[in-house]
C-alpha cells in the first residue's frame, strides 16, 4: 500500500477502515497484501481513537459547570435494554 502522509478526517478514516475490513474478510488477498492492508487498517484504528478521545475531551470541557463536570452515562434509546440485575 502506498504512504498516507495527511491523516484523514474520522468519518474518511472509518470509511477507509470498514473497506479494508471488507477486503479482509473475502479473504483473496494474497499474503503480503493483507499484511500491508491489516497495518493501514491498525493505523485508521488508532487514528479514529484517537479522534473520539479528543471528541470526548471536548464535551466533558464543554459540559464542565463551576469546575465540576456534569456528565450522565449514556442511556440509549434505540434497541432492547439490558436485563435488570436482581435486588440482592
Amino acid at each position: 500500500m502506498a504512504d498516507h502522509p495527511q491523516s484523514p478526517d474520522f468519518e474518511q478514516a472509518l470509511s477507509e477502515l470498514e473497506s479494508l475490513v471488507e477486503r479482509l474478510e473475502r479473504g483473496d488477498l494474497p499474503l503480503e497484501e493483507a499484511l500491508s492492508t491489516f497495518e493501514r487498517g491498525v493505523e485508521l484504528t488508532r487514528q479514529c481513537q484517537s479522534s473520539l478521545k479528543a471528541a470526548q475531551q471536548r464535551v466533558e470541557i464543554l459540559l464542565k459547570r463551576n469546575g465540576q463536570p456534569e456528565t450522565e452515562p449514556f442511556a440509549a434509546t434505540d434497541g432492547p435494554q439490558p436485563p435488570e440485575s436482581p435486588a440482592q
